[in-house]
């Protein structure tokens, strides 16, 4: 079957045009007092023997398999070589098989058609090309007309991107707060100025919409070209961080999205090289429990990346289990992925599970995070939360997996809720697994405040409330939180298990807390309004428990530096394995008695007098960093 469907049609129409002028001017081009008779009929005898042999080569050298309009350098050099062996080809079948007696095809009339045919094939392509991409010269309706800030890199994908395919935008300015770049030009379009100069560029050229083309910039600086551009009532999108940027869909058009929420809250991008410090996943076979939930699901996307022999993934929810299974397989090649439908906190099915795959790394993500929910199921909280990371923790030391990595939380700081002594207990079975000599498994546990976007966070519930109209809850206008995107939490996850391995409890940098008051505001205006004035803002009060501020260090503990600047060791007393295993036995027995006031009971006094012995020694990170073959300090 001929490879050319029928939308390349009218290029192969086009070329065969080009084939019969080339012929034809190489004939009339050698012979300076008109083409002899002889040779004219040697011309009109073979024009149609050359066409249909060249565009036989041109199919087989595949010159349909792509629009003109996306020519690049390596598609002219293949031109040039379809075009030679065509013109090799027909050439040497016209002279040894002319259908005219006693008549040969003159060398030279080979070679000028040779030159010609290359020229106008190569010259054909870059027309189309130069009249699609250039502004000046669209055929089409010029659409919405675009600003774009940033000429780097991806600024200049995004240009090349609107103009093959007319997306219905005309990039008609860039703006850089390089000086260098000031009125060159990219792709034909003219930086314009400084993000400085925005505002009275946004007079002069009066842009349908502005585009952030900035993927590394910092949510501060976002913010400000945000707060310019709703100045002067022009809509503003943007390309996603780094981060979304690595692991989404491959075209960058696709991935150009209106200003989010995540966008402006003013912290600098993290920089993690995950290929370089997490040689300890590659080539081995991870699980990963709450598989299918928004840290697990993000942990799962970045281990695929950097080669595991296989992704086992553990999940009590069937619905988020299949999604993330199917999202691997099909969305991003990873057929590795074996999902284990299980209750984490079953010790019978996770023997199973280990037993069968024997994981050589283990990422604990499963647990319940709903805090006013916990409260009133605190039996729930206590069995899926705490017991069950005792099972886990069991079943990697008895399995022999390498390492146990805890996804802890700030709520486990001076805890105040069930929930949150809950994962106060999950770090001290980190610790005290940590502190046994008797194990080569290494236990970490990393801790870190509120992800951005996460299931039942608070972003959703504001993007709901907006969408209805209002009143945006917010329960103290003082009430200020930590926050962190999802790919960032988990490539620092990641890198975070690379460090240590005794036990400790690792926090991660979350830059400055932010208001919940003022997300709420910054939320309002991003939909196009104002908060008070188009949707009213309700303070409703704190729930039980909960705190005014975050911290992620408790009362006695202290911030070890490591070898990445966004990851700090928590240094402190740690408690008493002895006292610990006999509370979680009581805890246990509790649990399966249904006991609830004495479960929440044992729990506030576990928090208030807790067996504690001395702070360990610091780390030593090159011994600690033996995994992943390289030495971090």
């Amino acid at each position: 079957m001929i490879p050319v469907n029928r939308h390349r049609i009218w290029q192969l129409v086009a070329d065969a045009g080009l084939i019969a002028l080339a012929w034809y001017l190489a004939f009339t081009l050698r012979f300076d007092r008109g083409v002899p008779p002889y040779y004219e009929t040697l011309f009109r005898r073979t024009i149609l023997i050359v066409i249909g042999i060249k565009l036989v080569v041109f199919v087989l050298a595949g010159f349909y398999d792509r629009w003109w309009r996306y020519v690049s350098i390596r598609d002219m050099w293949a031109a040039a070589r379809g075009v030679t062996a065509a013109s090799l080809v027909a050439g040497l079948t016209v002279y040894f098989f002319s259908p005219v007696a006693q008549v040969r095809l003159p060398r030279s009339v080979a070679i000028m058609d040779w030159l010609l045919l290359l020229g106008l094939v190569a010259g054909s392509r870059l027309l189309a090309r130069t009249v699609i991409e250039r502004p000046g010269m669209n055929l089409v309706a010029r659409g919405k007309e675009v600003l774009v800030v940033g000429a780097g890199d991806a600024g200049q994908l995004v240009i090349r991107e609107l103009q093959r395919n007319r997306l219905g935008f005309t990039p008609i300015g860039l703006i850089d707060d390089d000086p260098r770049k000031k009125n060159l030009r990219v792709h034909g379009v003219r930086v314009l100025g400084s993000t400085d100069d925005l505002p009275h560029i946004l007079r002069d050229n009066r842009p349908d919409e502005v585009l952030i083309a900035l993927p590394s910039a910092s949510g501060k600086a976002r913010h400000r070209i945000v707060t310019i551009t709703r100045d002067h009532n022009v809509p503003v999108k943007t390309l996603p961080g780094l981060y979304e940027l690595i692991s989404g869909e491959s075209d960058l058009a696709a991935q150009i999205r209106p200003v989010q929420v995540e966008d402006v809250l003013g912290r600098e991008p993290v920089e993690v090289d995950l290929r370089q410090t997490a040689a300890y996943v590659r080539d081995q076979t991870v699980l990963v429990t709450g598989a299918g939930g928004s840290i697990g699901s993000e942990l799962c996307r970045q281990i695929a990346r950097l080669g595991p022999q296989r992704l086992v993934l553990v999940d009590q929810g069937e619905t988020p289990l299949f999604e993330i299974e199917r999202e691997l397989v099909d969305e991003r090649g990873f057929a590795a992925s074996v999902p284990v439908l299980a209750d984490c906190g079953s010790r019978t099915k996770m023997r199973q599970v280990f037993d069968r795959y024997k994981p050589a790394v283990v990422f604990h993500a499963a647990a319940y995070k709903h805090v006013a929910l916990l409260e009133a199921n605190p039996l729930e909280s206590v069995r899926n939360n705490v017991l069950a990371t005792r099972v886990v923790a069991d079943a990697a030391i008895d399995f022999g997996a390498r390492r146990f990595v805890l996804v802890s939380t700030d709520k486990a700081v001076n805890p105040k809720t069930v929930y949150g002594h809950s994962k106060a207990l999950c770090e001290w079975i980190v610790e005290a697994c940590g502190a046994r000599g008797d194990i080569t498994t290494r236990f970490v546990a990393v801790r870190f405040g509120n992800v951005l976007g996460s299931s039942g966070s608070v972003i959703p519930i504001f993007r709901r409330q907006i969408a209805k109209g209002g009143p945006v809850t917010v329960t103290h206008p003082e009430m200020m939180r930590y926050f962190m995107t999802m790919p960032e939490a988990a490539s620092l996850v990641i890198q975070a298990s690379a460090i240590g391995g005794r036990g400790d409890v690792f926090v991660l940098d979350m830059g400055e807390p932010v208001r919940i008051i003022d997300l709420a505001m910054q939320m309002i205006r991003l939909s196009g309004k104002e908060p008070e004035r188009d949707i009213e803002i309700e303070i409703v009060g704190a729930r039980p428990g909960e705190k005014l501020h975050e911290g992620l260090f408790g009362e006695g503990e202290t911030a070890v530096a490591t070898s990445h600047p966004k990851i700090m060791r928590v240094s402190g007393p740690i408690v008493d394995a002895r006292w610990l295993e006999d509370e979680l036995a009581d805890l246990e027995g509790l649990v399966r008695g249904g006991e609830t006031l004495e479960v929440v009971s044992r729990l506030s006094s576990m928090m208030r007098t807790p067996r504690l012995l001395e702070a360990r020694e610091p780390v030593r990170w090159e011994e600690e960093d033996t995994l992943s073959g390289q030495k971090l300090s």
